[in-house]
């Protein structure tokens, strides 16, 4: 098989898709690989480390999209980018298609074959090909958190871990799921005043047994979330609803609550974000303020530390790479009911249900593509 990865070109993401050392893996098996030069810059990945992994180098990433069987990357296609997609080819990447019509439109009309990282599934009912972005993003929404809260960012001026007579910062996770949990981690080893909402009984029993004083749980309930948004310093939305968008919890009203200068991080917001204010931002423009609330609400947020991220990503990714190389893809998500989950839009048809009824389209199960 052939196959492509290009230079990704949304605001400040420095991720790519496939590594050098991945690159050597399929071109070890004998399939070729072309890549864009300069891809790698951002992991510090040199066009000559990806060419004595056996790719070949193009200068452009239309040349890349118009050889490759299957195109490898990072984030979801931007507007020139689905417009070189072509019929029966294969789209392997993060996707995030149920708060945006505009890509689902157009990766139907391309009639590719289309992959999402963020929908793959494992045998224990996890997202294995989304947690290790889950967990940068987590432990990345506290790093950007302390900063926003410091004055000069428009923050309250509170110190997360606080100082001795000084009280801490309060840290407010809403969900329990992977990034909160990494979320709560980070905020906690600062010396945070964390509180975790979930709705799970054995999420909230799992977290409390592992961070024990560290932190606190509470189930949340309309009340409590009102509650302790209105006391945070800074409230870390870590909500997911597998392949839908995201609910909007916190409300423009509860806004009205918060203290002046507090800070909203919208780690959802790739799935339309769960506070009712929550736009998506860039690395570039971070944060703005709505009723005298700082918002963090940055899409790409594992983008800013890019070789870390990218190791993580295609440590999961690679190994259905390979087997879609190695056996097509029709037969890969045929074998593997996981993979197969992944498959959002295929041959101009939505087969991920979520993204379906978010979107007011047509479902027809990925199933049916094998007759």
């Amino acid at each position: 098989m052939i196959i492509g990865t290009v230079k990704e070109i949304k605001n400040h993401e420095y991720r790519v898709g496939l590594t050098p050392e991945s690159v050597h893996e399929f071109t070890a098996r004998g399939h070729e690989v072309i890549v864009e030069a300069g891809a790698g810059e951002g992991i510090g990945a040199s066009d000559d480390q990806y060419l004595k992994a056996g790719a070949t180098l193009v200068s452009t990433a239309a040349e890349v999209f118009a050889k490759a069987e299957m195109v490898v990357k990072v984030k979801e296609p931007q507007p020139v980018e689905r417009a070189m997609l072509r019929k029966g080819q294969i789209l392997y990447t993060y996707l995030h298609l149920a708060p945006d019509p505009e890509q689902t439109r157009d990766l139907m009309a391309s009639g590719a074959v289309c992959i999402a990282y963020e929908t793959v599934t494992d045998a224990q009912g996890g997202l294995p090909l989304l947690k290790p972005m889950s967990q940068v993003a987590g432990r990345m929404s506290v790093q950007a958190g302390a900063t926003a809260l410091e004055k000069a960012h428009g923050g309250r001026g509170v110190l997360l871990g606080g100082v001795p007579g000084v009280l801490p910062a309060k840290v407010v996770v809403i969900g329990g799921g992977v990034v909160g949990f990494n979320a709560a981690q980070m905020a906690a080893g600062l010396g945070a005043d964390v509180t975790i909402l979930d709705r799970s009984p054995e999420v909230l029993e799992r977290l409390g047994m592992y961070f024990e004083a560290r932190a606190k749980t509470r189930f949340s309930s309309r009340a409590s979330l009102a509650e302790e948004v209105a006391a945070a310093d800074l409230v870390i939305g870590a909500v997911l609803v597998a392949g839908a968008a995201a609910p909007k919890l916190v409300t423009r009203d509860m806004l009205k609550t918060m203290r002046k200068g507090a800070v909203l991080v919208d780690v959802a917001i790739d799935q339309g974000g769960c506070f009712e204010t929550s736009h998506a931002t860039t690395h570039a423009e971070p944060t703005y303020v709505v009723d005298d609330i700082v918002h963090y609400c940055v899409a790409n947020m594992p983008g800013a530390v890019a070789r870390t991220s990218t190791y993580a990503l295609n440590s999961v990714t690679l190994p259905h790479a390979l087997r879609i190389a190695e056996h097509g893809w029709k037969k890969a998500l045929q074998n593997d009911p996981h993979l197969l989950a992944g498959l959002n839009v295929w041959d101009g048809k939505v087969t991920y249900q979520a993204v379906a009824e978010g979107l007011g389209l047509e479902h027809v199960p990925a199933e049916k593509i094998f007759g």
